[in-house]
């Protein structure tokens, strides 16, 4: 059980749904499947409404998060310079579906709406780091950076 966060909630509200998920999600990075069970016990709600609210808002994650967030931008002036290429391109590359954490839990692949850097487009941002007017040729030489960097820290 998770008390420290249900300690927060003293009624036992299904109104409170949504906070304690913020809660989890705010501790772990995600909600792991446990912690949704104890939901269900401490709410005495049925696990269906729970993993209801938890898939319905995107802001909620049912797996971690990779060490590196990859966000494409989908915005107008990225999808006019072919932001869907990158896009394919670094699903490729990574073998895994936009939305998606790599077995190795390097990288997220995520899309957003507009990441703000239209004059650059197509732009992507990785943690910190933007990267406009991206090509699918540059993608391998920009994984490889962070690549190299998780290998340096294990060794």
């Amino acid at each position: 059980m998770h008390t420290e966060i249900f300690q927060k909630y003293p009624a036992k509200d299904g109104s409170n749904l949504i906070p304690i998920l913020q809660d989890i999600q705010d501790k772990f990075g995600y909600l792991p499947e446990y912690a949704l069970h104890d939901v269900v016990e401490f709410l005495d709600i049925p696990l269906s409404s729970v993993y209801g609210v938890a898939t319905f808002y995107n802001q909620f994650r049912l797996t971690p998060l990779g060490k590196n967030i990859i966000r494409v931008c989908r915005g107008t002036a990225c999808h006019v310079k072919n932001s869907a290429n990158i896009l394919t391109a670094l699903e490729f590359e990574l073998g895994i579906s936009a939305g998606q954490t790599t077995r190795d839990k390097l990288f997220t692949l995520e899309t957003v709406a507009c990441i703000g850097a239209c004059s650059i487009a197509p732009v992507i941002n990785i943690n910190d780091e933007y990267y406009g007017k991206v090509t699918i040729k540059e993608i391998p030489k920009i994984l490889k950076k962070y690549r190299d960097e998780a290998k340096e820290k294990t060794n």
